[in-house]
């Protein structure tokens, strides 16, 4: 259930995105047209040629981390936390949505910009800023999968649909409550009032 559903709110902040930026869609939708073309479906084999669209997948889970608050972890043994000591057994939680969008860390970091994960490798140079499935031994044994599923998933939902928003007004950002940050307003497809994604 956590797999399903970390990825289908991952799909709809994704979505959503995209339909407040379409030239950002454009280019996602280029990237597909040059690396796989209109004659066949995207495949896992292709996305290590999809570098925008995982760049946009990454920018979305920067603002948008489906677990914003991590997993809780116990502090195994007394420490210290940026000059906090921490005693053995205590809870901690990481806030990751915070820390992926402090201007510390991130320019312009309210800003829906795919563009700054184009040279960098994640894992190596963004350290602890950026970390939608945690970081170390205790990160989401799911990464891998997830990753390849959003990407397959959306990749395929812009390569076979053209997508746009028919409201003059953007799509409603603002953020719900729960254990994952479902959307307060769920994206919709018009005329029917059913959910875009049907994932869930």
């Amino acid at each position: 259930m956590a797999g399903s559903d970390t990825s289908a709110v991952t799909l709809e902040w994704a979505m959503s995105n995209l339909l407040n930026h379409p030239c950002i869609l454009q280019k996602v939708r280029d990237e597909l047209d040059s690396q796989v073309g209109q004659q066949q479906l995207l495949e896992e084999s292709n996305l290590t040629k999809l570098s925008y669209l995982r760049n946009v997948i990454f920018e979305t889970l920067r603002l948008y981390p489906a677990a914003p608050l991590l997993i809780p972890h116990y502090s195994s043994s007394d420490c210290t936390i940026s000059g906090f000591d921490v005693p053995r057994n205590t809870m901690v939680i990481v806030n990751a949505w915070a820390i992926q969008r402090d201007p510390k860390f991130w320019e312009d970091p309210e800003i829906f910009k795919p563009e700054r994960f184009e040279s960098n490798n994640i894992s190596e140079t963004e350290g602890y800023k950026f970390m939608p499935f945690g970081v170390g031994r205790r990160a989401c044994p799911g990464i891998g999968l997830a990753e390849r599923v959003v990407a397959l998933t959306l990749g395929s939902l812009i390569q076979c649909f053209e997508w746009e928003n028919i409201s003059k007004e953007k799509v409603d950002m603002s953020e719900g409550k729960g254990l994952t940050m479902p959307k307060a307003v769920p994206l919709t497809m018009p005329y029917y009032g059913c959910p875009l994604l049907l994932i869930h």
